[in-house]
């Protein structure tokens, strides 16, 4: 309980910390800060400690960026070895594949209800925002209902850290994996859910992110509901 005070804790003070615009700033200007920002945390990765146990809450590796066009002749997939992110560059987020997961992509027509755990670090202020990845909300996923219509996915949270601290519209970025990924349970030994890592530039975040324009990155698994 002492470590989710300590988070709660960074949490709040890094919203008061973050990066804010004055009045001279354009939104070309604040772009353009965000764009350092993400280049600097490519260049760099980032390591969170917990102030009070000294626990790594979060460590990413300078990351390594491959085309479009490497990731689809790798058959979609991402070289963990190398810590490599695909750059989707008609949306800006960049995109890590740790598992592909088991079961099968949400079928065209189809709607699933999925579940999610994540982590999110907000780049601009060098501090983890939010997370469920907690003993706290172990009980309490993020749940999110997505339809897939000819490969377009809509998709809103009904419950959890995100439906709360945000609002129920799921981000644009969050829905970039399942083009790639399973949905599916663990039933066997060595199975794994599937598992992804996200540079989400602000255009394709939540509410706070788009309008305080600043980019996130995510540590997210997500299983099919029952």
């Amino acid at each position: 309980m002492k470590r989710l005070h300590a988070l709660l804790l960074g949490a709040l003070t890094c919203f008061f910390l973050m990066p804010s615009c004055n009045e001279e700033d354009t939104y070309a200007d604040m772009k353009e800060r965000e764009t350092d920002q993400i280049n600097a945390f490519l260049r760099n990765g980032c390591t969170v400690l917990d102030e009070e146990f000294g626990d790594t809450l979060l460590h990413v590796d300078p990351i390594n960026v491959i085309s479009e066009d490497q990731f689809y002749a790798n058959d979609s997939t991402t070289d963990i070895s190398r810590n490599e992110y695909v750059l989707f560059s008609h949306t800006g987020v960049y995109m890590q594949i740790v598992e592909k997961g088991v079961g099968e992509p949400l079928a065209n027509g189809e709607t699933a209800t999925i579940i999610n755990r994540f982590t999110e670090f907000n780049i601009a202020s060098d501090s983890i925002q939010s997370t469920n990845n907690s003993m706290y909300y172990e009980t309490v996923p993020d749940i999110m209902t997505c339809k897939n219509s000819d490969g377009l996915f809509t998709a809103s949270f009904t419950q959890g850290v995100m439906y709360t601290r945000y609002s129920a519209s799921v981000p644009s970025g969050w829905l970039t994996p399942l083009t790639f990924i399973n949905l599916g349970r663990k039933s066997a030994p060595g199975e794994n859910i599937a598992h992804v890592r996200l540079i989400v530039p602000s255009t394709e975040g939540h509410n706070d992110a788009n309008s305080f324009v600043y980019a996130c990155f995510y540590d997210i698994t997500y299983m099919r509901s029952r």
